[in-house]
């Protein structure tokens, strides 16, 4: 089920002692899915995502009686938008160095008016629902933004990727399940071995799933290293990691042969995303959260004018 955010929902507003502009986040999946701090907006029908945005952010603005931040990651345009927007409803883009000063303190209270726990909560009723779009929608969005603020390699970061690998996964896109988990085993590895094969066995276990034989070779030898790293710093102390390391081993020597077609379940068959199933053309290695082009300032579909009407940009 969608949520709408209204200013009768006072779940969905900041903290009214906040610091002045706290930014507010917002993020627009690939599927033209939008998200408002954690809530995934109905639009309507046709409505366009920036229109909603801005007239969410507008309405917080209206709200407080006062200017408001916002970062927008649209993954439509491969952009990330700042955005200033006044009560009287009109915005403007600004660049990077007009935006917030960054910082702990104003992470912090960011964070305080808009805990990201109580977004995970809300992504795990979504999934306990089996509304799976919309919890992964939420999961990317949190990771995003949180990559964004604290760096990839930040805890509450690791574990936004890995319950989004998680759902993924549910969703039967082994795919991209098999790069976000790899992603945080990497990153486990690199900072913290010796809490690394959980991780590490969450992507064999989506790995496992792949039907591709590039994807399965390129993938497998890296979790290969992996295990092989960990068995060398004496890190595999359940039978079950053992298990998986022999499996990566054995499925690379047989020359990375897919699992049979009935042990995928059905209804993740159905819902397979791209790059999961055969003869579909495999995903390209992603990067660890390359950078997002900014906005220039002034984009029109982010710039409102003052008196201008609900749902009509500049």
């Amino acid at each position: 089920m969608n949520h709408s955010l209204t200013p009768r929902d006072k779940g969905n507003l900041p903290v009214l002692g906040a610091p002045p502009l706290i930014r507010l986040d917002a993020y627009v999946a690939e599927d033209g899915s939008t998200v408002v701090n954690g809530h995934l907006l109905d639009m309507g029908g046709t409505r366009p995502p920036n229109e909603a945005i801005l007239d969410a952010v507008a309405m917080f603005a209206r709200t407080l009686g006062a200017p408001v931040a916002a970062t927008v990651i649209d993954r439509t345009a491969q952009q990330v938008a700042r955005l200033r927007v006044l009560p009287d409803g009109s915005s403007r883009t600004i660049g990077e160095e007009e935006d917030l000063p960054p910082g702990r303190e104003r992470t912090a209270a960011e964070e305080e008016a808009f805990p990201p726990l109580a977004r995970v909560e809300r992504i795990i009723q979504h999934a306990q629902r089996e509304e799976l779009h919309a919890a992964f929608v939420l999961a990317s969005a949190l990771r995003e933004h949180l990559t964004l603020r604290r760096g990839a390699e930040d805890e509450l970061s690791l574990e936004a990727r890995a319950i989004e690998a998680y759902l993924a996964y549910l969703r039967g896109d082994y795919m991209l399940s098999t790069v976000l988990a790899l992603t945080v085993a990497r990153i486990r590895c690199r900072t913290d071995l010796n809490r690394a094969a959980p991780d590490v066995a969450r992507a064999t276990a989506a790995w496992q799933r792949l039907w591709d034989e590039g994807q399965v070779a390129t993938r497998g030898q890296e979790l290969l290293r992996m295990w092989e790293r960990l068995s060398a710093a004496g890190l595999l102390q359940e039978a079950s990691h053992h298990a998986m390391a022999h499996a990566v081993r054995s499925r690379l020597a047989q020359g990375g042969r897919s699992v049979p077609r009935g042990s995928a379940p059905a209804a993740a068959a159905l819902t397979a995303g791209p790059g999961s199933g055969p003869g579909q053309v495999p995903a390209p290695v992603a990067p660890e959260d390359k950078p997002l082009k900014p906005t220039r300032r002034g984009l029109r579909r982010f710039t409102r004018r003052a008196g201008r009407p609900p749902g009509q940009s500049s």
